[in-house]
């Protein structure tokens, strides 16, 4: 068998949605809930995959992003399902992201999103379909949360890996 070396990705945590995401994890793979504390589950990837040790002029380069970009007035309501299956919750305005997103490409070269396999779509992972999992029955069980608001004020360097995931370095928006 082999082992899943991990993966590290910019995101932007919603902690709006933290506890409906963090039962996921907790139920489907307990091993990649985070040992930190300060880490929300519940998040908008921005950039992925990174280095998981960013070079100076690397660091440099995502601080200048995140000190030009406001925080975000956030607003989820949206559940809709991507065609592999993940189910997921859209941001009313996904501007500030994929403005978020551009920049950071540019300041990270030869780091393009999801390998440049496609472009990222904004969105908050909840579930995936199988057995008894469809968008409405994400859709019923969110009935009580959304819609879900929240000030996504921090971009974080996050490493994902089987017992090993955690908060790197974080950057305030803004």
């Amino acid at each position: 068998m082999t082992t899943w070396p991990g993966h590290a990705v910019l995101q932007v945590p919603v902690p709006a949605l933290e506890g409906v995401v963090r039962e996921r994890y907790e139920w489907y793979d307990a091993s990649l809930v985070a040992l930190d504390p300060g880490h929300v589950h519940a998040h908008v990837t921005v950039l992925g995959p990174v280095p998981a040790a960013l070079t100076p002029a690397q660091d440099a380069a995502v601080s200048a992003v995140c000190a030009d970009t406001p925080a975000i007035d956030l607003e989820l309501a949206e559940v809709a399902t991507f065609p592999n299956g993940v189910i997921h919750v859209l941001p009313a305005d996904p501007r500030p992201f994929d403005r978020l997103t551009d920049a950071l490409v540019e300041a990270l070269p030869g780091h393009p999103p999801y390998g440049g396999v496609f472009r990222p779509v904004p969105h908050v992972t909840i579930d995936a379909t199988g057995p008894g999992v469809d968008e409405e029955s994400v859709r019923r069980e969110l009935a009580t949360v959304l819609p879900a608001r929240c000030r996504a004020d921090r971009v974080e360097l996050v490493w994902y890996r089987r017992g090993e995931t955690r908060v790197l370095r974080r950057w305030t928006l803004g």
